[in-house]
């Protein structure tokens, strides 16, 4: 079954290779000098920031376990690092709109780089804080380089649709090639050099400094609300002001939460599914191909957004109802299909279908990523990004620590039912995202204007 792997990842390279060699004027936008400069200033540190994250990934679990922690010691590991994003992330991230973005983003690389440092210690309180450490930063990673983009695009006076072109070219490398690189980088130097499974965490830590480095010489500061007048608290309340009275902001914290929700879950429930019987499936290439898959999807979000015809609101409900579909499908290979009971062996026939699935799944995850930073970029006011941002997040950190702690208790079935149902409701609060989107587009100007200065005010306490 090894030759089922590579045409999987052979048809994948080539799809990907063929769009983005294929794209003509009607999927490139054109751009300027000085914003190419800018793209790929931000690209350079946004690759290196996340191959820091990637590079732990595949090593983490292994770590703790060589260390003689058991599965359960591990899983409150992974609920602390959880639990703190949703706390403590939450609260740093949110500094970033008063005290600056750029600062959040070096503190997410200094507070990266300490996580990776307690990982040479075996003492499990060292380890802990290490996790708490790691939450902290994945919030920043995932609120604060994105805040910094999108103000820092629109105060040089660069286009709007230019901004979905830097959004799926990030996500084409940050979280496609950079993630496939690091993942076979740590796989080479913790096993082929023999250095162990600390060793992926210090190349993580380097790629971080380095990543810091450049931040420190080349990015300007920029501020959500500077005001000194507003404390941490009152930027949440604003915050909680804003979701409640737009119910745009509303709409799309609901379905980046259950879409996110949705593919940690699967991050946790794909390796069971596909090895049920304790099949011998290579973890890491699986991995590699679900990474080019994702590719594929930013490959296509780049082209879907060069439209300015198609609205993001449009084809994201057609993306949710695909991604349910594919998540259904551990439910139905066990009607369809006769299970084995083999013990060990390769990947069975309905693992095969399942894997081809999941491929799918990767391909909408590759698409949602750009597409929902697009459609934050228009809908979250500039004053409190970073804050609502992490905001989204809360309800996402309760549900991955819920799902941890619960992994045993329900079959595996019923957790992609679950899955899919969450992915079905997205695509109907999408639905409705895009009606209320048309319908304040189609109001007169002068209602709109006093519309938005009413729901702004809040946010001006």
């Amino acid at each position: 079954m090894e030759v089922f792997y590579y045409l999987v990842f052979g048809v994948l390279s080539v799809v990907v290779a063929v769009l983005e060699l294929s794209k003509t004027s009607k999927d490139r936008i054109t751009t300027s000098s000085a914003f190419n400069s800018f793209k790929n200033n931000y690209l350079v540190v946004y690759s290196l920031m996340m191959a820091g994250d990637w590079l732990q990934g595949p090593y983490v679990y292994f770590l703790y376990s060589q260390y003689g922690f058991s599965k359960g010691e591990i899983g409150r590991l992974f609920i602390a690092g959880f639990g703190s994003s949703m706390l403590f992330g939450t609260v740093v991230g949110s500094l970033a709109d008063k005290q600056g973005r750029k600062r959040a983003c070096i503190t997410y690389c200094i507070t990266y780089i300490l996580s990776c440092i307690t990982k040479h210690s075996p003492q499990y309180k060292v380890l802990m804080l290490g996790r708490i450490l790691g939450g902290i930063a994945t919030s920043l990673l995932f609120s604060a380089f994105e805040s910094w983009l999108v103000a820092e695009h629109f105060k040089r006076g660069f286009e709007a649709q230019w901004l979905s072109f830097t959004f799926s070219k990030a996500i084409f490398l940050g979280n496609g090639l950079v993630a496939i690189v690091s993942g076979l980088f740590a796989n080479f130097i913790a096993d082929n050099l023999g250095f162990g499974p600390v060793a992926p965490f210090d190349a993580a830590a380097c790629f971080l400094a380095i990543g810091m480095a450049i931040i420190l010489s080349s990015w300007t500061e920029n501020y959500g609300d500077p005001s000194e007048s507003k404390d941490l608290l009152t930027q949440f309340k604003g915050a909680a002001v804003a979701i409640a009275s737009d119910e745009k902001i509303a709409l799309l914290g609901a379905i980046q939460s259950l879409f996110e929700g949705s593919m940690y879950t699967f991050v946790f429930l794909w390796t069971p599914a596909l090895s049920p019987n304790d099949e011998d499936i290579p973890h890491g290439f699986i991995f590699a191909t679900f990474m080019l898959a994702s590719m594929l999807g930013s490959s296509i979000a780049s082209r879907l957004m060069a439209r300015a015809s198609l609205k993001v609101e449009s084809y994201m409900q057609i993306v949710f109802i695909i991604s349910a579909f594919t998540l259904l499908l551990p439910i139905l290979t066990t009607f369809l299909v006769v299970p084995s009971n083999i013990k060990g062996g390769s990947i069975s026939f309905s693992g095969s279908i399942q894997l081809f699935g999941f491929c799918i799944f990767e391909s909408c995850v590759g698409i949602f990523w750009p597409s929902i930073m697009k459609m934050r970029s228009q809908y979250i006011p500039e004053e409190a990004r970073s804050t609502i941002m992490n905001f989204f997040r809360i309800p996402l950190n309760i549900f991955v620590c819920i799902v941890l702690y619960n992994v045993n208790a329900f079959p595996i079935t019923v957790m992609f039912g679950m899955c899919s149902i969450f992915l079905f409701m997205a695509s109907v609060l999408q639905r409705r995202l895009m009606i209320v989107a048309e319908s304040h587009k189609s109001k007169p100007q002068d209602t709109w204007a006093k519309e938005r200065d009413v729901e702004e005010e809040p946010l001006n306490i």
